[in-house]
């Protein structure tokens, strides 16, 4: 029978973990196993961890003060490897916790042996990756706040620049791009919220869960969750080294964020395009046509926009592996860390990029003026007009706007170029003070009430804005 050309005879067993086994894994299996070629993300966090493990074991007299210094100091070199493009990472080893590890012991001798008692690649997986996390927030929420920065600081210089609002796509009511631009910076307030609340739930700390049921050792596990930052310690061993809800509820976050950016992208697509031409995007953040010679193409909006689908994929990937495990610890929880790592990056740099854009877009107020002015959408002020002054109810001023709606419409006219008289055919108790409703600057400055488009509440709201998220 012809050998399996994945094995390799003879190969030798893993020596850190490799005691129960006469031979090691096949190449694929090797392949397979291995989770270096990411997890060396982890590598600032897992020697953190590990330093505040060998703290705790020496300050529990659980190893030699005099092996915890050596662990200490090795650590110190192993982390200035790291830093430095010195550090070799081999396959072999698996992760970085092994890497890491082997290397402690090269530097030092059987010392560094005793960093890993009382802890098991579980419980130190499961600590360096809600640290990655964490910090993978901070970094987040700072790109957001600098979004909404920009967002307000546009808001500002255009609290009066008319356009048109939409719903359904067509024409709505006149608003204003400082009113629009606002909408999302609420959007991303609410997301940096999501991501504040993850960032609380996850701070507990499994470290001293070990391998899923604790530890004989007198260890103390206050005080490495305090050293590394933590609220407290995880309250139960099985939940600490299985639970990966923080990096799924992360992703959400990170989810409804991205696809709050590629809605913002879309209306960039729309307003940068010549139908629209309501924004100009520079050379900084457009691409060209290898063929058309005219075309200045918005493919940083466009980017955006399908990356948002790369972070919802990632919580869906994630979703999948977590929802068929039992407890405790199970090697599928290798592929926690590919979709987490790929949306932190994708959505840090869309955020860059959206960033960007906002504050390099040139705006064109005229273009946006007069669709503001056209396409009927004063109809809704002209019906409140008829309620307040003509004592219509608002279902018979609908009826009659939308009449003399389809009356412009078969003139082919603005509604404030229909005829006084042609009007008060259809309803004889419309005045001449009706045209003082009826243009676009007027709608939008009517719309007093809080949270509306008009210029004054739009310029209050940038104050506020600028008072909760700045």
């Amino acid at each position: 029978m012809a050998r399996n050309k994945n094995t390799k005879a003879g190969r030798p067993a893993n020596r850190l973990w490799g005691g129960r086994f006469a031979a090691g894994p096949a190449e694929a299996m090797e392949r397979i196993n291995a989770s270096i070629g990411f997890d060396r993300r982890l590598a600032a966090q897992d020697i953190a961890t590990s330093r505040a493990h060998c703290r705790m074991l020496m300050a529990q007299k659980i190893i030699p003060v005099k092996d915890g210094r050596a662990i200490l100091k090795g650590l110190d070199v192993i982390a200035k490897e790291i830093e430095s493009g010195r550090f070799k990472f081999r396959v072999a080893l698996e992760d970085i916790h092994m890497n890491v590890e082997a290397r402690l012991i090269a530097l030092i001798g059987d010392a560094g042996g005793r960093l890993h008692t009382a802890r098991s690649r579980n419980d130190q997986v499961a600590t360096d990756f809600r640290l990655w996390v964490r910090d993978a927030i901070d970094g987040l929420d700072d790109a957001l706040a600098r979004l909404q920065g920009a967002l307000i600081a546009r808001a500002e210089q255009h609290a009066a620049t008319l356009m048109p609002g939409f719903t359904h796509l067509q024409t709505a009511q006149p608003v204003t791009l400082g009113h629009h631009l606002l909408a999302y910076v609420e959007m991303f307030g609410r997301d940096r919220g999501r991501l504040g609340d993850a960032r609380a739930r996850l701070n507990e700390c499994p470290l001293g869960a070990a391998a899923l049921a604790g530890t004989s050792f007198p260890i103390d596990r206050r005080a490495t969750a305090k050293a590394l930052g933590f609220d407290k310690p995880m309250a139960n061993s099985l939940d600490a080294v299985s639970d990966r809800d923080f990096a799924l509820e992360f992703l959400s976050a990170a989810a409804m964020a991205a696809s709050h950016l590629s809605r913002l992208a879309e209306e960039l697509v729309l307003w940068s395009s010549e139908r629209f031409g309501f924004v100009r995007l520079s050379d900084a953040f457009t691409t060209g046509s290898s063929m058309m010679p005219q075309k200045r193409n918005p493919d940083g909006a466009e980017l955006v926009r399908a990356k948002a689908g790369r972070v919802v994929g990632a919580l869906i990937a994630l979703t999948v592996v977590m929802k068929g495990l039992p407890l405790a610890y199970a090697k599928d929880l290798q592929e926690d860390k590919e979709p987490v790592f790929e949306a932190a990056d994708t959505l840090a740099l869309a955020l860059e990029v959206m960033c960007g854009m906002i504050a390099d877009m040139t705006v064109a107020e005229d273009a946006m003026k007069a669709a503001a002015d056209g396409a009927y959408a004063t109809a809704t002020d002209l019906a409140d007009w008829l309620v307040r002054e003509a004592g219509l109810t608002f279902r018979a001023a609908h009826g009659v706007s939308g009449q003399i709606v389809r009356l412009a419409e078969s003139k082919g006219v603005r509604l404030d170029e229909v005829g006084l008289a042609e009007m008060r055919k259809i309803e004889p108790r419309i005045t001449k003070a009706v045209f003082g409703v009826l243009g676009a600057e007027r709608s939008a400055a009517s719309r007093t009430s809080l949270g509306g488009t008009a210029p004054r509440r739009v310029r209050a709201a940038v104050r506020q804005a600028r008072k909760r998220f700045l």
